[in-house]
Order: C-alpha cells, then structure tokens, then sequence
C-alpha cells in the first residue's frame, strides 16, 4: 500500500526551514495588520464606513492565515519531535495521523508562500501512498483539522464579526463609531433564540419563591436550613447540663488548729462585766498600786 524509499534527511531539513518560513511570515502579516488597522480607524474617522468595512474584511482574512500558519508550524514542529516514528514504522501511527494529513490537505492552498510545505508533502505521499494523499485532499479523511480548514476557508467573514472588528479598532484609536443597528439587531436576536431555545422548558420549573427567576445552569438546590430546637424540649436543658464534681475534703486527723481569737458574743460584751456601780474605789487602786511597787 505504501511506497518506499522517502528521503527522510530532505524531509527533515525541510521542516525547520518551514518552521522558519512560517515564523517570518507571521510576523510580516502581523505587522502589516496594525498599519491596516491604522488606515481603517482614519476611514471611520472620515465617515467612509463602508471601504473600512472591505478594509476590515481583508484583515480578517490576513488574521484567520496567521492562525493557520500557526497550526501549521506546531504541526511540523511535532513531526520533527516524532521524527523517529516516521522513520521506523512502515504504518501510520495514530499520534500522526492529524498533523500527516492536515499538511497534505493544506499543502496545495499554502504552497505558494511556503515552498517547503510542497516539498514536505511530497516526501509524504511517497512514504504513505498517493491514494492516502488524495483522501486527505478530497476531505475523505477524518482526522484533518476542523480548526485549520475554519481559518483557511474562503468564505466572507459574517457582517456580525465585521461590526465586531469596527468597534474594537474604533475604541483602540479613540475614535467615534456608531454599528449597524440591523446588524446587532439581528446578532441580538439570534442570541435571545439561542438561550430560548436551550432554556425554553424551564418556564414551567420556576422557583416561585426565589422571585419567578430562572435558576443557572448546574443549580442543584439551595442548601438545608439549620435545624432549630424544639420549644418543647426547653425543660430538659437543665437536665443536660453537667453536674459539679463535689469538692474532696482533705484529712482532719491529727491536724492541729492554731490558738485564734474567740468571736466575741453578747454574753462576752464588755460592757456586761462592768459593775454596776459606776463609782470608783480609789483606795482600792491605790492598794493594789502599792503592791506593784513591793514585787519590783
């Protein structure tokens, strides 16, 4: 099924210089995209909306190639990273099919620029076959990529996106643009028959408590309230509150208190032992004062 005989160090060469190739003319299409973008915020500044409009249409496309020259510089960049598998296996292997095919599909709409991709392709077919070629050519082959036949197509960009472009390059140089009304209009339209057409039978599942709003996408219920307690269940709060430890008592025996004062009672009150003849006996103190003076 497959031809023999690929020159694999031609192959290998030319894919660094695609590589390379790829790189410079990113950055030239890039550069030349500002300057556009120059030259179409001084239309909308004129009022010559419509030629800003082709303008914006010719970056669009210029953009969309720099994206798929960039795909096509990671593709070949995985196949210089994979290089032993292409050289080893007799049979396409599934980790290569994308990028294998995706060149050979666009290698006849790039080639112009990129010399090195004709050549690539060409070691390509006579590893893999011709037939396996003019599947990927005619789209017969599923593992293309979608994103890089999106960018490289030649279908006009839509008017939304052209209006999109308008505003954005309007509001980056400072200068006054009104849309189309018709245009946003219609995107605005399309987008309310979108979600309509997503959410339309969830009219009938409204929260009615949460205001008549629909709930997001995802929503799985609001979360439990926190249980409240019983108001019957109060008069068994005091039965479930702990219980005070009862205090140990320290050993009595043998413990001697100190001498301490006595409390004074009524029957101790100094005024009771008074006698109750309020005069003095002189003689009486004068006697025991003479005694005082004979023990000295």
């Amino acid at each position: 099924m497959f031809s023999s005989g690929p020159n694999y160090t031609k192959l290998k060469t030319h894919l660094r210089l695609a590589i390379n190739r790829l790189k410079l003319l990113e950055k030239k299409k890039t550069e030349l995209a500002q300057k556009a973008r120059r030259e179409i915020a001084d239309y909308i500044a004129a009022g010559k909306s419509e030629r800003a409009k082709i303008r914006v249409e010719y970056i669009i496309r210029e953009d969309y190639m720099v994206e798929a020259m960039e795909l096509l510089e990671m593709y070949c960049d995985l196949l210089l990273a994979r290089f032993g598998l292409i050289q080893q296996m007799k049979n396409l292997d599934e980790g290569l099919a994308e990028a294998i095919s995706t060149i050979l599909w666009a290698a006849p709409r790039i080639q112009t620029d990129v010399q090195e991709i004709k050549v690539i392709a060409d070691i390509l077919t006579s590893k893999y076959g011709r037939q396996y070629t003019e599947a990927c050519r005619e789209e017969a082959i599923q593992t293309i990529s979608e994103k890089l036949k999106h960018k490289m197509s030649v279908q006009s960009p839509s008017k939304l996106l052209v209006e999109k472009y308008l505003i954005e390059i309007a509001k980056n140089y400072n200068v006054d643009y009104e849309p189309d009304p018709q245009v946003m209009a219609e995107a605005q339209d399309a987008m309310l028959i979108d979600i309509g057409a997503n959410g339309g039978e969830s009219r009938n599942n409204l929260d009615t408590a949460s205001g008549g709003m629909p709930h997001p996408l995802g929503f799985i219920g609001f979360p439990q309230a926190p249980l409240l307690p019983d108001p019957g269940s109060h008069s068994n709060i005091s039965d479930e509150k702990p219980k005070p430890q009862p205090r140990s008592k320290m050993p009595m025996n043998n413990y001697q208190l100190p001498d301490l004062p006595a409390v004074p009672t009524e029957n101790n009150d100094p005024s009771t032992n008074l006698p109750e003849n309020d005069d003095i006996d002189f003689d009486d103190l004068m006697k025991r004062f003479e005694d005082l003076k004979k023990r000295k």
